[in-house]
């Protein structure tokens, strides 16, 4: 499959053109990967995202198709509405003591990731940041004792970029990125998703970007694919996708948010996670969303 080709933008995102191709191959039964909106939109709140990334620019390069169109296809989970800012939550950004909000008011590319064709090297996101918000990101965290501090230096990594390109190529929407705090503690992330809740009030998108499965030892195996599964091979993670996708979609907050803190007792929860910052982001997107009676979340990508 060639990769898609865009033409330069002069104000928004860019992806150069390609014929970078993949080589067929057979793939081994992969973990289903799932996004989901945790907090779904009202008539006054926009909605918080928990979105898979891709490995990667895989997406951009014109493989993971699924993903790619997923990821176009997030505007429409908005019904329409276009957000006045976004919030993205990075799974490749991890930070301590403190957690960090990025505040350049131009955030340059950074690319993360090693390995890729040269074209991948060329990604540009001109999204402006906005530091007025990154300072009430910072403000609404110290409110709830969460250490944070601005970081006028970092740029958009590809647990950024990568969805916002395919979701928002005009690059018209400010955006501020948030890390991880290194701890990796559910519930301090939960704590962070609960302080940004307001945000949400202001027409401002809350876009957590991990993945549901995130074992690099078996991607490297074949692929990401489950529909090579079958009753008698499962696709690995199959288990913990049901367990965590029955979690997240409970309506009870409470038992909600009791099954997110306590994770790794899931079925198969350290086969799809050895290590869980791609898991934590759904965390910050599970704390936002304090108005599951008005709003339950949905599932809205599968594959």
């Amino acid at each position: 499959e060639n990769a898609e080709t865009r033409k330069p933008s002069l104000d928004g995102g860019h992806i150069p053109s390609t014929s970078h191709t993949q080589p067929a191959r057979r793939r081994p039964a992969m973990a289903p990967a799932s996004a989901t909106v945790v907090g779904a939109a009202t008539t006054t709140r926009l909605a918080a995202l928990y979105v898979a990334h891709g490995g990667g620019p895989m997406p951009l390069l014109g493989a993971e198709k699924a993903t790619r169109q997923h990821l176009q296809a997030l505007p429409a989970e908005l019904a329409g509405v276009k957000p006045r800012a976004i919030v993205v939550i990075s799974a490749h950004w991890e930070e301590a003591p403190a957690v960090k909000v990025l505040s350049n008011p131009k955030p340059p590319m950074l690319y993360d990731y090693y390995g890729f064709p040269a074209e991948s090297y060329e990604y540009k996101y001109n999204a402006p940041g906005d530091p007025d918000l990154a300072s009430r990101i910072r403000d609404l965290l110290a409110k709830e004792s969460i250490p944070c501090e601005l970081d006028a230096d970092r740029g958009y990594d590809h647990g950024v970029f990568v969805p916002l390109l395919l979701a928002y190529p005009a690059a018209d929407v400010p955006v501020v990125a948030v890390s991880l705090h290194a701890s990796l503690d559910p519930a301090l992330h939960l704590r962070m998703g609960e302080a940004l809740a307001p945000l949400r009030d202001d027409n401002i998108l809350i876009l957590a970007s991990g993945m549901s499965f995130h074992n690099m030892r078996l991607f490297r195996m074949g692929g990401f694919s489950s529909k090579a599964a079958t009753a008698e091979q499962p696709a690995a993670g199959a288990a913990f996708d049901d367990a965590l996708t029955a979690a997240v979609l409970d309506t009870d907050r409470a038992k909600r948010n009791a099954a997110l803190l306590e994770w790794t007792r899931l079925p198969g929860a350290r086969e799809a996670h050895p290590r869980e910052e791609h898991f934590m982001p759904l965390l910050v997107a599970a704390g936002t969303a304090t108005d599951m009676d008005a709003a339950p979340p949905q599932r809205f990508f599968h594959d």
